[in-house]
């Protein structure tokens, strides 16, 4: 993501163990395509020296990434980013980052697996890429909210509206956030969780 600023502390915020209460911890993997801030979003929330596997971006990548809107961007993630945040001090959430280039995309199987549940990522300015991520979210029967990360120069469009263009269920939830705020990312990561709550009360949980 290119935003020259964000909520991110150098360094850990917390002890890094574990808090003695916790009782429970959950697998969030956070998907999305090249550059739509899913490295600032990890690194923005978690309680921890968020763990990165960016590399710098070569000559290579060049006819290969697709960088739309990201032109500035000056290192990728080539296997995932890794964090950790507590929402309660019973519950403790991983999140797991996915590598945005679809010649990386190989690694989200390995990532998907154990997952409880997904954040997907979108850019306005891309919303074509967010169908096949969300494709392979369906395929593997994790379900999902939709956050819409809001770039300065991204178009706006109301809520439903994005809805619609995604084909999203109606039950599918979908918001706007900004991914360098560390209460925006937190919203994201509650409403989730609350859906989460939701299909497990109704059985469609397993």
């Amino acid at each position: 993501m290119d935003f020259k600023s964000s909520d991110t502390i150098p360094g850990p915020r917390t002890e890094d163990h574990l808090p003695h209460t916790a009782q429970a911890a959950v697998k969030i993997v956070i998907v999305g395509g090249f550059g739509v801030g899913k490295t600032t979003m990890v690194g923005s929330v978690s309680e921890i020296r968020p763990l990165t596997t960016e590399e710098t971006m070569t000559q290579a990548g060049i006819g290969v990434d697709d960088n739309y809107g990201s032109d500035s961007k000056t290192a990728t993630t080539v296997a995932m980013d890794f964090g950790r945040i507590s929402i309660t001090d019973k519950l403790v959430l991983y999140l797991f980052g996915t590598p945005g280039q679809e010649r990386f995309w190989f690694l989200w199987n390995g990532l998907f697996e154990g997952a409880l549940g997904a954040v997907v990522l979108v850019d306005t300015r891309r919303l074509e890429v967010s169908f096949d991520v969300m494709g392979r979210l369906e395929e593997r029967g994790v379900p999902f909210v939709v956050a819409v990360n809001s770039f300065p120069d991204g178009p706006r469009y109301p809520v439903e509206e994005l809805r619609t263009a995604l084909d999203l269920a109606p039950d599918i939830p979908i918001m706007e956030c900004d991914v360098r705020r560390r209460a925006s990312s937190k919203d994201v990561l509650m409403t989730l969780m609350r859906f989460l709550h939701s299909l497990a009360l109704s059985g469609a949980l397993i």
